[in-house]
């Protein structure tokens, strides 16, 4: 086996090409285009080596990933490398019990900003606070990586692979990212219908009065650190796909691919006409 100078195995032959392998959509620059998806890749390329997760974009762009399936916890997948039988990759992290999607699902009921966006297939930024606030973080800051490939590096271009093809797949379908923590899609919208109407409601433009003689040697001063604050992204506007996103899926398959994973793209060209 060839050794790279740092004493790590590596392929010096191309991969099988894979017929109707998974290749993601951006074949040059990043990938990931949704806020949440740049989110976990940014965790990747902060943590992991980037010659091999460079080796594993090349991989997900050639379409070597065969297939991956995601469930609680792990995900796990076959990538086609240069010998005739395909590696398995497996990723786990942490989900979380009933006991803590509990109280996930109560801290997002009871605000309707965020009931109201994940209701219309929609990911609000500040869900990372909220999940953040409760010591439940949504993005994992570690990752349990295996391959059954000879590569003893960690994450190997096979895993690489899978993980970029996650990515794009978070693109598709944000709800992926919490079915990875333990709770599906369909779960969590009928948690959140079930849960009663937040009755809390707040007048932006009410003011406290507070009498100026008591704050005569603090009035000029801020009550929030300058250094607390942060831009807010701009909201997202409904994605062209949404009803897709919403509505339960018709039971047709094309050529056993589901309907709505071949209607998608036509309706993000119909919202993206061409010049």
């Amino acid at each position: 086996m060839p050794i790279d100078p740092d004493g790590r195995w590596f392929d010096t032959t191309g991969p099988i090409r894979v017929d109707g392998g998974i290749a993601v959509r951006a074949k040059r620059g990043k990938i990931g285009e949704q806020w949440w998806s740049r989110r976990f890749v940014d965790i990747l390329e902060r943590t992991c080596d980037s010659g091999r997760l460079a080796r594993g974009r090349s991989y997900a762009r050639k379409g070597q990933v065969i297939d991956f399936e995601l469930t609680p916890g792990a995900v796990a997948g076959r990538v086609q490398g240069s010998r005739p039988e395909p590696y398995q990759v497996s990723i786990t992290i942490p989900a979380y019990d009933e006991p803590q999607w509990t109280l996930a699902l109560a801290s997002l009921g009871s605000q309707a900003l965020y009931r109201a966006a994940l209701l219309a297939g929609e990911m609000p930024h500040e869900i990372v606070d909220l999940f953040d606030e409760i010591d439940m973080p949504l993005f994992p800051s570690t990752l349990d990586m295996r391959c059954t490939c000879p590569d003893w590096g960690v994450p190997c271009k096979h895993v690489s692979a899978i993980l970029y093809v996650l990515a794009e797949a978070f693109d598709d379908d944000p709800f992926l990212v919490l079915a990875w923590r333990g709770r599906n899609r369909d779960d969590i919208l009928t948690a959140l219908r079930g849960l009663p109407e937040p009755t809390e409601t707040i007048d932006p433009l009410a003011i406290t009065e507070t009498p100026l003689e008591t704050r005569l040697t603090d009035f000029y001063t801020p009550s929030t650190s300058l250094s607390r604050l942060r831009e807010r992204p701009a909201r997202l506007a409904a994605p062209p796909e949404l009803l897709l996103r919403v509505l339960d899926p018709p039971p047709i398959r094309v050529r056993h691919i589901p309907l709505a994973d071949i209607l998608r793209p036509a309706y993000r060209d119909l919202a993206n006409p061409p010049p």
